[in-house]
C-alpha cells in the first residue's frame, strides 16, 4: 500500500513571516502608500490564503486589476528574497522528515505562488525527501483539488494531510482526506481532529493512523 504524509507550507514546515515581509517592503519601496499596511502581523493573518484572496485583502483600495499587479511584483521580489534568506524551519523539521521518510512518500500542498515551494526547498537543502509539490501559482486551483491532484498522479492508497488553519482542514476535507492539525503556526481549527504540539510527535501520531483509516472506510 503506498501511504503519503501532504503538508502545508506556511506555519506547518516553516515560518517565513519575517523574510516575506521584510521582502514586500522592499518591493513596495516605490508605493509608501501601501507600505504602512504591511507589517509581521498582517502577513501572518493572510498566510495559506490564495494569492487573489491576498491581493483583495492588503489592497482593497486598489482596483481589482491593480491590485493582482502590485501582488505579483511583490511574490517576484518575495521569491527571490526567499531563495537568498530562507525562513525559520519548524524545530525539528529534518529530523521528522527523515524518519516519515522511512514509511511514508512526502508531499507539499500550498497556496503560494510557483517558485516559493522551491525557493523552501532549495535553500533548506529539503529536496530529496518530498516525492511531489503542488501549488495555487501552478494550477490556479483550490487547495482541496490540487490535494486530490497530487494524490491521483502519484497513485496513492492512503493519505493524511497536515496543516494549521481551517482553510486546510476544509481542504483536506474536500479532498476526502483525513487531517492532522499542527499548533505550531498560524491559526485554528473549529472541529476535533488529532493534533500535535511540534513536528516530532508526528511519526508517533501516525503509527498505526493508516491501519485506523483503511478500516474505517
Amino acid at each position: 500500500m503506498k501511504k503519503g504524509v501532504l503538508f502545508d507550507l506556511d506555519g506547518t514546515l516553516w515560518d517565513s513571516s519575517r523574510e516575506v515581509t521584510d521582502s514586500w517592503l522592499l518591493a513596495l519601496e516605490k508605493f509608501p502608500e501601501l507600505k504602512k499596511g504591511i507589517t509581521r502581523e498582517a502577513i501572518s493573518s493572510v498566510m495559506g490564503k490564495t494569492m487573489t484572496e491576498i491581493a483583495d485583502l492588503l489592497f482593497p483600495m486598489l482596483p481589482a486589476d491593480k491590485r493582482l499587479e502590485i501582488l505579483q511584483h511583490c511574490m517576484d521580489v518575495e521569491n527571490k528574497y526567499i531563495a537568498a534568506h530562507g525562513g525559520r524551519l519548524m524545530e525539528g523539521l529534518e529530523e521528522t522528515l527523515r524518519k516519515l521518510k522511512e514509511q511514508y512518500h512526502l508531499f507539499i500542498v500550498s497556496n503560494c505562488q510557483t517558485g516559493y515551494i522551491e525557493a523552501f526547498l532549495r535553500y533548506h537543502m529539503l529536496g530529496s525527501y518530498f516525492d511531489d509539490y503542488e501549488s495555487f501559482g501552478g494550477t490556479g486551483r483550490p487547495k482541496g483539488e490540487n490535494i486530490r491532484l497530487v494524490m491521483e498522479r502519484n497513485r496513492l492508497d492512503a493519505a493524511v494531510y497536515v496543516g494549521d488553519t481551517q482553510g486546510d482542514l476544509d481542504a483536506a476535507s474536500f479532498a476526502g482526506l483525513p487531517f492532522i492539525h499542527t499548533r505550531t503556526g498560524y491559526g485554528c481549527v473549529s472541529e476535533l481532529v488529532p493534533f500535535i504540539e511540534s513536528l516530532p510527535e508526528l511519526p508517533k501520531v501516525l503509527a498505526g493512523f493508516f491501519d485506523t483509516q483503511l478500516q474505517s472506510g
